[in-house]
């Protein structure tokens, strides 16, 4: 009895541990469970902080710290860099006339073209980019742009406007334009006043025969003017015209009634367009004062002789067309040429020491294409030429002048060099580079070179 007694007593003291270990762990369990709650919580409250601030990360513009202009957003460009650009405020939906279209993905740009327009719509004051252009209109007057105050681009090409239907002052007073296009009208004066704010004129295809001195005075920011396929005269340019314009970048001359070349150019000019005029000599040191001349055009004009040293000034010329003129020899080019254009002259022979009277083999001749078409060449070019051009690609001789109106062909048309592995694969870096420019630049209208490229 004694025994059973112990037995029991000892079975009830480990039940009773039992119980107690069990009650522990049961507490421990739900204190665990308490501690992982609290966790929980707090992890899942650091991941809301934590996504919140990636967020914040993932939308800010780093443009803004900067303050870089964004070319897909027109308002945010500012010619002055020092000072702070401002976003305009408008209402939306924008405000547009009825006439034309605006669309909300480009809320600062209003198009009206090729809507058989007679007369100008009203502009609402926020607008920047006005399109006009491919209409009937024939007057430009004050009245549309009463409201009007952050206007930076105007295209009203391909109309009929008169010059005496624009109202003194209506452009003069856009104080933040800086395109004006006006080609393709029936302008007989330079529009005068204009801006100072602008950058870009284009006034080809019209009949502009007069050019007042003080009409270029007010325009000291202007880089590209096209006047090609007007009545401009020798007696137009006389004076200072261009010199006092002097970020003047493109000058465009073609087609009018040119017979010397035009006077006091600005030594910031890089691009020269003179075709199709009536030129027939060039100044010697005509260029002395161009450094910075990259393409020059000259080609169907009455040329019948070159200085030796004309382009001995020229540093940084890559591209240069006499094509079409009555040339009867070449002439020195400098190391930077790249494309030469001297078809359909008087050339009988290519005398290839007076284009490169040296070899330098630290400082080579850049030249690749060589156009001498239609000239009186009976023989190839002497193969001294390739090493003077070491880079030469292309010369095409094509079809040759003969006595009689009679042509004829060098035995070969077009020679073409072979290329070693290493141009191969420079040519097609450069074309890949090229096409994904053009792919990017596809949509946007170039204006600064309109007859370049």
């Amino acid at each position: 009895m004694h025994g059973e007694i112990s037995s029991l007593l000892i079975t009830n003291k480990d039940s009773g541990r039992n119980h107690k270990q069990k009650t522990t762990q049961n507490y421990q369990g739900r204190s665990t469970n308490s501690n992982m709650g609290i966790l929980s919580q707090l992890s899942i409250i650091y991941l809301l902080w934590t996504t919140t601030a990636f967020c914040q990360y993932e939308d800010y513009d780093f443009g803004d710290e900067y303050d870089e202009p964004d070319h897909q957003h027109p308002y945010y460009f500012n010619s002055n860099p020092g000072a702070q650009a401002e976003v305009p405020h408008f209402p939306f939906p924008v405000e547009c006339a009825r006439e034309c279209f605006c669309p909300p993905e480009f809320p600062l740009s209003m198009y009206c073209d090729h809507r058989k327009l007679k007369t100008i719509p009203n502009i609402p004051a926020h607008v920047q980019q006005l399109y006009l252009q491919n209409n009937d209109i024939e007057a430009v007057p004050a009245g549309p742009f009463t409201n009007v105050t952050i206007l930076r681009e105007i295209n009203l090409s391909f109309n009929k406007i008169k010059s005496h239907m624009i109202d003194r002052g209506v452009f003069a007073k856009l104080s933040n334009l800086v395109q004006l296009h006006l080609q393709h009208n029936e302008l007989d004066e330079f529009p005068f006043p204009l801006p100072s704010s602008l950058e870009r004129l284009l006034l080809g295809f019209n009949k502009i025969s007069q050019l007042p001195g003080i009409a270029l005075d007010g325009l000291p920011n202007i880089t590209m003017l096209d006047l090609c396929n007007n009545f401009l005269d020798d007696s137009v340019l006389k004076g200072n015209h261009f010199s006092v314009m002097s970020n003047l970048m493109q000058l465009n001359l073609c087609n009018n009634k040119l017979q010397t070349m035009p006077p006091s150019l600005p030594s910031s000019l890089m691009y020269l367009s003179l075709e199709n005029n009536s030129i027939s000599y060039i100044p010697e040191n005509y260029f002395s004062k161009l450094p910075k001349i990259i393409a020059l055009r000259m080609s169907h004009n009455n040329l019948q002789n070159v200085p030796r040293n004309t382009f001995i000034n020229l540093p940084n010329l890559l591209e240069l067309n006499l094509g079409h003129n009555k040339l009867k020899q070449v002439f020195y080019i400098p190391r930077s040429l790249q494309h030469l254009y001297i078809e359909d002259n008087d050339i009988e022979m290519i005398n290839v020491t007076l284009m490169c009277p040296s070899i330098d083999p630290m400082n080579t001749n850049q030249l690749t294409y060589l156009r001498v078409d239609h000239n009186k060449l009976t023989a190839p070019i002497s193969t001294y030429a390739f090493f003077c051009f070491p880079h030469i690609r292309t010369i095409y001789y094509g079809e040759q002048n003969r006595n009689g109106n009679k042509s004829t062909q060098i035995r070969t048309a077009v020679f073409r060099r072979l290329l070693t592995p290493e141009e191969y694969d420079e040519i097609e870096d450069d074309h890949e580079t090229h096409d994904q420019e053009t792919e990017e630049e596809h949509e946007a209208e170039n204006y600064f070179f309109p007859h370049f490229w």
